[in-house]
């Protein structure tokens, strides 16, 4: 590997490195620090009674033993190399000093292996200091609070939401891992217990990300590639035995994990309590934990919003049937004859819509000013209040500095990388792709991105197109509740096409924006993730919100007047149907955003059940065909579905959010549905991953990463968006301008909403007829259009100036990092020096003590 013209290095070093633990051309290996008896300690069967550990990691690959020389040339060729490979992968694994031991269940047709690895102490010391793994120097009482807890509890109130979970972990004072200094760990005289399982899992995956199976320089490395090959079928760490624990009556002592997970966390009557999220934590990661804690806070701060937008929709209830305008319509019996909605469409009276009117004061009304300020406001506090809560989780967990300091180049990336370089912040050797080069690929795959977002254009026309089409023939029909109903009966359906289109190009985009991000070489898992979240937001953002927006901002004002249509490809430009476009807006909203929600949690609760049934009857049936008695816990853990990570999930809440703040102008609901299904999320995913997917490696995370700086673009949006559709999309503006200007009773609006058609129309058809704009006679828009259309952008300049010079004020007043957390971070990094010093006389201590290595560090031989 070629290496990069160095810098010159820092004179100021805190912390002298170990020499052992220089490091040349060789990233990442550990042949030269394996023990001498490494090769016969690897051949060691991994649970005998010298190392009761059952594994750390399994490897599994399926083989069919029917098709012996039923192959052809080239299949036969296909599994003499994906055999050579896998020998050469685990013969490397060896070398790497791992535990490798191979399990076999066959019968007469077929047989599904298992490789069981584990990693010894010197390896796990090795890779904790090269993944700058943080372990603990001290022991804190735990410091998990709760704002509502504490408020229940001053106010004397029962807290029917807290539940004593069992073995709640600790809390530690740590810094990252030397070996030079394992004595000065907290725990480590202890070998079996000073790595916890999700450090185990993190080393073990690091070593099968870069081991190799064949020329590095042809991409042959790593798990990843052999499993995209089918050369291994599952590579995944042991759950932490079954999930079923004792009956209720016992005692919670004795439980695993997972048990306690389960129990605690993953059953639907948990629905109503708080989340064990340091429980989560152990046993899952901090990636993890994080998510599952931005979906519970996100879901409390729902509660308030949706009680807000139930009573704004009861006052439009109440308000329905009592508007003036309104009432004027539907008593308004032949007055007002209304322009055919299409070239052979007849006449019709404004009163057949007295019905979809009243549905429109639903949500078109004096409240829906109030709601659209108040979710504005909510999202920049629910945004800032996240950022404390994220930034205090980030410090309990020790992940504080870890995008900045500590996380190191994803293994793919360091086996692929041209050159190294040295890290400007640690001043190590790290592999290194030119910036020059990056840039180049991301500008390629910018085009991609572009042209599926033309698709998505290109399908919105389409929608559009049949939304016309599909009104205008139901417009022609004889009944005149169907002509009158023409155009909502086209936006339903349209709304549900769309829908059809959202979901297959999701499918396909996300797997092409996945090839693109990996093409385009991002150094670490989080700038790799950020990447590709970015990609495909940006793509789903035009896909969900394209149709929304449309009808929203576009709809109905570029249609003409009577004898002057104006046209799209020779089909009559749509108008908002009588109520107005808010009320399709809101229809559209119902449709994509609950009935997205409704298909994904039917997914997830039927097609993991049909595919974990299919697959755990396939591999029980070669069980009981092979004679096996009993099932070993690595079976019991292949039978489980992969854990596929949480892109989808969070995808699901942050266009959700989107849908809730910028368009809840329209559909004052939409917080009280996003509630209730954001209820069954947390533990329709809690059960997910406890029972029905396999342990996925814990990933440490120092927070929710580039989602947090989309959700606070949607929430900027979203003032901007209600702005505009208060101002017009609503009717607000223009019944307050004539409260103002002529009755504040409002009798005589609806007459000063519709326009005379033209006399050239009135004399082809010998008749006249009305239409909503604000036109004269002639066609022209009249004075009070430019009136109103001054003070619709007044409206919008004022309302986006005031929230967001309140949201500035919120967010000086409320700072990222509590106070507290600050100070503990200090204190953290105080301890970490003094604890790490090379030079003990500067601490004032005895410094003989450490003249003698501690067994410990004797025992782990040359790189002690």
């Amino acid at each position: 590997m070629l290496r990069r013209q160095a810098r010159e290095e820092d004179a100021a070093v805190l912390i002298d490195m170990d020499p052992g633990a220089e490091k040349g051309d060789s990233y990442g290996s550990i042949a030269d620090i394996s023990e001498p008896g490494g090769h016969q300690e690897a051949a060691c069967r991994v649970e005998s009674p010298a190392n009761p550990r059952i594994a750390d990691f399994v490897l599994v690959w399926e083989e069919d033993l029917r098709l012996g020389q039923q192959q052809d040339n080239a299949a036969r060729d296909k599994t003499d190399t994906h055999r050579a490979w896998r020998e050469t992968f685990l013969d490397n694994l060896r070398v790497a000093g791992l535990r490798v031991d191979q399990r076999d269940v066959q019968d007469e047709d077929s047989a599904v292996h298992y490789v069981l690895l584990g990693a010894p102490w010197p390896v796990l010391c090795y890779y904790a200091e090269d993944l700058r793994l943080k372990l603990p120097l001290q022991e804190l009482p735990n410091q998990a609070s709760n704002w509502s807890a504490s408020l229940l509890q001053w106010l004397g109130i029962p807290n029917i939401l807290l539940e004593a979970v069992p073995d709640e972990p600790p809390e530690y004072y740590s810094c990252q891992f030397k070996v030079s200094k394992l004595s000065r760990f907290l725990g480590s005289d202890n070998q079996d217990t000073f790595f916890t399982c999700t450090n185990r899992h993190q080393i073990l995956f690091e070593i099968l990300a870069k081991t190799p199976y064949g020329h590095e320089k042809k991409g042959l490395f790593g798990i990843d590639q052999l499993l995209s090959q089918g050369v291994f079928r599952a590579a995944f760490p042991l759950h932490d035995g079954p999930f079923t624990a004792p009956p209720e009556g016992l005692q919670d002592l004795g439980l695993s994990p997972r048990q306690v997970l389960f129990r605690h966390w993953a059953q639907w009557r948990k629905w109503h309590k708080y989340q064990p999220l340091d429980h989560v934590r152990g046993y899952f990661g901090e990636k993890v934990a994080l998510y599952f804690s931005w979906l519970g806070f996100y879901t409390c701060w729902l509660l308030p919003a949706a009680v807000v937008g139930a009573l704004v929709f009861l006052g439009g209830c109440f308000t329905a049937f009592s508007d003036a305008p309104t009432q004027e319509v539907c008593s308004s019996a032949g007055s007002f004859e209304m322009c055919p909605l299409c070239l052979n469409c007849p006449f019709w009276p404004l009163s057949s819509t007295c019905a979809l009117l009243q549905a429109g004061r639903l949500f078109d009304h004096g409240g829906t000013v109030f709601f659209s300020s108040f979710m504005a406001l909510w999202a920049v506090l629910l945004l800032e209040y996240w950022k404390r809560k994220s930034a205090t989780l980030a410090y309990r967990w020790g992940c504080s500095d870890f995008e900045d300091v500590e996380e190191r180049p994803r293994p793919q990336f360091a086996a692929s990388a041209p050159t190294t370089a040295p890290n400007p912040i640690t001043g190590e050797d790290e592999p290194y792709f030119p910036k020059r080069s990056r840039v180049r690929r991301v500008l390629a795959g910018s085009v991609l991105v572009a042209m599926m977002v033309a698709v998505v254009a290109m399908c919105l026309v389409s929608v559009i197109l049949y939304r016309a089409i599909m009104a205008i023939l139901v417009s022609r029909s004889d009944s005149t509740l169907l002509a009158a109903w023409a155009s909502r009966i086209a936006s339903l359906t349209g709304s549900m096409v769309n829908l059809v289109f959202i979901l297959v190009l999701s499918k396909i985009y996300v797997a092409l924006a996945r090839v693109l991000t990996r093409w385009e070489m991002h150094r670490t898992q989080t700038r790799f993730e950020d990447a590709f979240t970015l990609k495909v937001f940006i793509f789903q953002f035009v896909n969900f919100y394209s149709s929304p927006i449309y009808i929203a901002f576009f709809k109905g004002r570029f249609v003409g007047y009577p004898g002057n249509y104006h046209t799209l490809f020779g089909i009559r430009n749509e108008e908002c149907a009588p109520g107005g476009c808010l009320i399709e807006l809101a229809q559209e909203l119902l449709v994509i955003m609950v009935g997205k929600q409704i298909i994904n949690n039917v997914q997830e609760l039927v097609v993991p059940k049909l595919k974990g049934w299919w697959h755990k009857f396939r591999l029980r049936s070669k069980r009981r065909k092979a004679g096996a008695a009993g099932q070993a816990p690595w079976e019991a853990d292949y039978e489980l579905l992969p854990c596929e990570g949480l892109f989808d999930e969070y995808l699901e809440m942050v266009l959700q959010f989107g849908f809730l703040t910028i368009f809840v102008a329209a559909c004052p609901l939409a917080p009280l549905f996003a509630l209730l299904n954001n209820w069954v999320e947390i533990r329709l995913d809690a059960r997910k991953f406890v029972c029905q997917r396999r342990r996925p490696v814990a990933e440490r995370a120092q927070d929710i990463g580039v989602w947090l700086p989309i959700l606070t673009g949607i929430a900027h949006l979203a003032v901007i968006s209600n702005a505009f559709l208060l101002a017009f999309s609503s009717d607000f503006l223009p019944r307050a301008f004539y409260r103002w200007t002529r009755a504040g009773d409002l009798r005589g609006f609806v007459n000063f909403t519709l326009a005379r058609a033209p006399p050239a129309f009135t004399a082809e058809h010998n008749r006249t007829c009305r239409y909503q704009a604000f036109r004269e006679d002639d066609g022209h828009y009249s004075r009070t259009h430019w009136h109103l259309l001054a003070i619709r952008l007044a409206f919008v300049t004022v309302f986006e100036h005031v929230v967001f010079s309140i949201g500035r004020v919120i967010d000086l007043l409320v700072p990222d990092i509590p106070e507290s957390v600050e100070v503990k971070v200090k204190r953290e990094c105080y301890l970490a020096k003094q604890a790490l010093a090379e030079n003990e006389a500067l601490l004032g201590t005895n410094g003989g003590k450490d003249d003698r290595p501690p067994a410990s560090e004797r025992s782990l031989g040359p790189q002690a």
